[in-house]
């Protein structure tokens, strides 16, 4: 295996202890071992645990978004329709695998706690917020709609919204308070978006 291809072996492994595991049990000899391979090849491919605690959160974010977009483009007939879709097929993520998401929240608190990783927080929501607004811009597109409020904002809102359901279920593992909480938000949001053809109406000039 080349180093590339290592390091991509024991960050897909280091998922697998975090998530069984938690933050704290993933030891370089524990992540070694999950994957298969020797002690000595771990700085071989990898600078450090902290380092390759990275691509653990690339490895999950990217996940997420293939769950999201492939649920918005399907027969979303509305704004509310898509919005409450992207966020039910985010849950059904969460519900799939709950020990990985309890794992990016523990990432996050453990990465705010160590100096050398002080930079992967704000690293890992902006692509939390830009993997939104890459949902929104497509339900734009997908719908004919436009949102009435900058995208980047609204982003931030949806993952504010995520966050909380997600730590909600992971709290008392209720499905429907879950559902009812999207459906809820997805009424929330849906009165941001209106049809593009009213907003080129409005802002075309007058005869």
């Amino acid at each position: 295996m080349s180093a590339s291809e290592r390091r991509a072996a024991l960050a897909r492994a280091a998922l697998v202890v975090v998530e069984r595991d938690g933050v704290h049990a993933a030891t370089t000899r524990a992540i070694v071992a999950e994957a298969g391979m020797p002690l000595g090849s771990f700085h071989y491919a990898v600078p450090s645990r902290d380092e390759l605690l990275r691509d653990v959160v690339e490895l999950v974010v990217e996940g997420e978004g293939d769950a999201a977009l492939a649920a918005l483009l399907a027969d979303a007939v509305d704004p509310a329709d898509a919005i409450r879709r992207t966020l039910t097929a985010y849950l059904d993520h969460v519900r799939a695998a709950p020990g990985r998401e309890q794992a990016m929240f523990e990432l996050t608190q453990y990465a705010l706690r160590t100096p050398d990783l002080s930079d992967l927080p704000p690293e890992q929501y902006a692509r939390y917020h830009g993997l939104a607004a890459q949902i929104l811009s497509a339900a734009e597109a997908h719908l004919g709609i436009r949102w009435t409020v900058p995208v980047a904002e609204l982003a931030r809102l949806v993952v504010t919204i995520t966050d909380g359901v997600t730590l909600g279920w992971l709290a008392d593992r209720d499905d429907v308070a879950a559902e009812r909480t999207i459906d809820l938000a997805a009424r929330a949001l849906a009165p941001f978006a209106e049809p593009a053809s009213a907003s080129a109406a409005t802002s075309a000039p007058s005869a």
